[in-house]
């Protein structure tokens, strides 16, 4: 069947995401085929159409997205893990997802439960994947931490404020103006900062009493980084998880030697690589979003054939909620 898709047909502004239509057959063993209902757009699918991932990155022409969500269709030889008629979403098996219908590999795939809406999986399941495993696993928040976020209004900072103070955190969030500040303190950050106005990293040892924080979450890069590291306490942990202002510059290590720091580039995929792994992520993950613990807001939805303004609308940092493409 053919299946209508966006393609990046070269590195570069929005302009080369391209419609286009790829062929979809049946499912191989091991697959299932999908027709999808809710694409999320992530800040991810901007670094691999502007080429920033580097030799990690896939090369044009390429169809972007890393998440999506529908219905399973039809199964190959050997599947298991889901049935048709299944509601399932999926996040990090490989670019893709701006399509219509797609095989994918059916032990990625993630059954949704019963009283959660289509569009909240597609708004959060990939940013929610992403706070689980910064919050839960690569640095254990306890309850009376003071934890530091940057971006703390983005896409996965606003999920991640909600979750940190669910489990007992107390949270300063760096935010671009006034009313994102009056935004991520509605939502339960403690210690917002302009940063466009006040010097994060003064404040930051304002606020801890000089001390510092235990984990920095950085998803904004060169802009932020080494400054970031001024504000961990000793053996603390800096995470660069996205390069929004590019790549964090050469530094020398001798810089964390004094306070013994640690810095981690993670990414998702390992933390998720074990099924049993993202089977239990994502349980926790539905379960705070059921409880209403973690709410996400979604800012826009569009059709599939306008995924340049969703491109446009993602990069201008404007929005305050996620942002979706349909297909139906």
């Amino acid at each position: 069947m053919q299946s209508q898709c966006i393609q990046v047909v070269g590195f570069g502004r929005p302009e080369v995401l391209v419609a286009s239509q790829v062929d979809v057959g049946e499912p191989m063993a091991g697959e299932a085929r999908v027709r999808q209902t809710g694409i999320g757009v992530n800040y991810v699918d901007v670094y691999h159409r502007t080429g920033q991932l580097h030799g990690d990155g896939p090369v044009p022409p390429f169809i972007p997205g890393v998440q999506a969500n529908g219905i399973v269709e039809s199964i190959g030889a050997g599947v298991t893990d889901v049935a048709v008629g299944d509601r399932v979403t999926y996040a990090n098996i490989g670019i893709g997802s701006y399509t219509e219908w797609r095989c994918v590999p059916a032990d990625r795939l993630v059954q949704i439960p019963d009283g959660v809406a289509d569009d909240l999986v597609s708004a959060a399941f990939l940013r929610g994947l992403t706070c689980h495993y910064l919050l839960t696993r690569l640095y254990k928040v306890r309850p009376g931490d003071t934890i530091l976020v940057h971006a703390a209004a983005g896409g996965v900072g606003q999920m991640m404020v909600q979750w940190a103070r669910e489990l007992g955190a107390i949270v300063i969030g760096t935010v671009g103006n006034d009313d994102k500040a009056a935004f991520v303190s509605r939502l339960g950050c403690q210690h917002p900062i302009v940063y466009t106005r006040e010097n994060f990293r003064e404040r930051v040892l304002e606020i801890t009493g000089g001390l510092g924080v235990p984990v920095v979450y950085d998803s904004v890069g060169a802009d932020t980084f080494i400054d970031s590291l001024a504000c961990l306490r000793p053996m603390g942990i800096a995470i660069n998880y996205g390069t929004a202002s590019g790549q964090v510059p050469p530094f020398p290590l001798q810089m964390l030697h004094s306070k013994s720091l640690s810095v981690c580039r993670p990414t998702l995929k390992t933390w998720v690589a074990d099924r049993q792994d993202l089977l239990k992520a994502s349980a926790d993950l539905f379960s705070v979003l059921q409880s209403g613990k973690v709410k996400v807001d979604i800012a826009e939805k569009l059709p599939l054939h306008e995924a340049r303004r969703a491109h446009e609308l993602i990069e201008s940092r404007r929005l305050q909620g996620a942002l979706l493409l349909t297909t139906g």
